[in-house]
């Protein structure tokens, strides 16, 4: 957190590459969210290496609903003020001796800080850990000059560019839920929501083998699904349980993801699961979800619900990048700096035509 800290006018250059901290500013320019519909740039401290850390420039900076939430206010585990920023590319500009990470080296940041001693920590489970830290939302992320971040949490990229870094994050949440979901060869599967994170889903869900549809209830959003993940959108003629039934000859999916952040269509879901099918939870909000007793044990449905993401699945992601099955350029759609953010992220925060992903760019 950077409360107490006083703001220094005018900006100062940064030499990300040097690996001197005596050469490194004193202050770097952050970008915080003070409060609900209030951002603004200023000059902070800069961060020092702590012990088992490395110091890292964010490159790209991705923008997320989390994000925007934050902004918006509606966030469910925030404290204000706040610098955002978790889908980051970032280089390596000072590392401890030894370290196999490289200064002028272009990584991802896995934004989950575990403790790794708790109940989760010890099952293998440290996106769900009991104590868990996200940068950018229970902590201050990427939206600034440096940042120093556990070595263990930063992530070797060796051939990605910082654009194709900074959507690992995002993705990696769709292919953790899609690992949750067991999805496999034959499945029939939905994603509802073709956001960025129903997208990953959708993405990550076809190269397990499934046969998916995707449903959305903005046509535009529908109309980008096939050419950017390989699956069905699956038109809503009348309504989404009908057009469901006409998709599977009334039989439901075998695994549907909800990736919507809406209650009312979380709530929905379930009628859309096939018996002996698993519903997969990769929204979260603050309403009580609720559904129909007899009918959830009529199918013996799987309710699971996916949080956050693994090195397992930051390791998958990066590895469809490199064989080119995610069209990186195509899902970045819209770019700002770091002070033009200030003006773009209200915006962006409603106006949602043509905007899959939007990137601030450091360089």
């Amino acid at each position: 957190m950077f409360e107490g800290r006083l703001p220094v006018a005018g900006p100062l250059p940064l030499n990300a590459r040097c690996a001197n901290l005596r050469q490194f500013p004193v202050f770097v320019e952050t970008l915080i969210c003070s409060q609900p519909g209030r951002l603004h740039i200023a000059q902070l401290p800069a961060p020092t290496r702590l012990p088992g850390q490395a110091l890292v420039r964010p490159r790209r900076i991705g923008l997320c609903g989390t994000d925007y939430h934050i902004f918006e206010g509606t966030h469910p585990f925030l404290q204000y003020p706040r610098v955002m920023g978790h889908e980051l590319a970032v280089e390596v500009v000072d590392v401890p001796d030894k370290s196999d990470f490289a200064v002028g080296e272009i990584c991802v940041v896995n934004p989950y800080l575990s403790c790794g001693t708790c109940i989760a920590c010890r099952a293998g489970k440290p996106n769900c850990c009991t104590q868990i830290s996200v940068l950018g939302v229970h902590q201050d992320g990427g939206m600034a000059g440096l940042l120093s971040v556990p070595l263990r949490n930063l992530v070797h990229a060796a051939g990605l560019s910082a654009d194709a870094c900074a959507t690992v994050e995002f993705l990696s949440i769709g292919a953790h839920a899609v690992r949750r979901g067991g999805v496999h060869d034959g499945h029939r599967v939905l994603v509802v929501g073709a956001g960025p994170i129903g997208l990953g889903a959708a993405l990550f869900a076809r190269l397990a083998g499934g046969n998916v549809s995707v449903l959305d209830m903005d046509p535009e959003r529908l109309a980008a699904v096939p050419a950017l993940t390989g699956a069905s959108a699956l038109p809503v003629a009348d309504t989404p349980r009908d057009a469901v039934a006409s998709a599977t000859d009334g039989d439901g999916f075998d695994v549907v993801f909800d990736a919507t952040g809406n209650a009312r269509a979380m709530q929905a879901g379930f009628d859309f699961v096939a018996h002996g099918g698993t519903y997969v939870l990769v929204s979260v909000v603050k309403d009580p979800i609720t559904f129909q007793d007899p009918d959830f044990h009529r199918k013996e449905m799987t309710l699971m619900g996916s949080r956050n993401a693994t090195a397992e699945d930051f390791e998958r992601v990066i590895a469809a990048i490199r064989n080119g099955d995610v069209p990186v350029n195509r899902i970045i759609t819209h770019r700002t700096s770091l002070s033009g953010a200030v003006e773009t992220i209200p915006v962006w925060a409603h106006e949602k035509s043509g905007l899959i992903k939007a990137v601030i760019e450091i360089d």
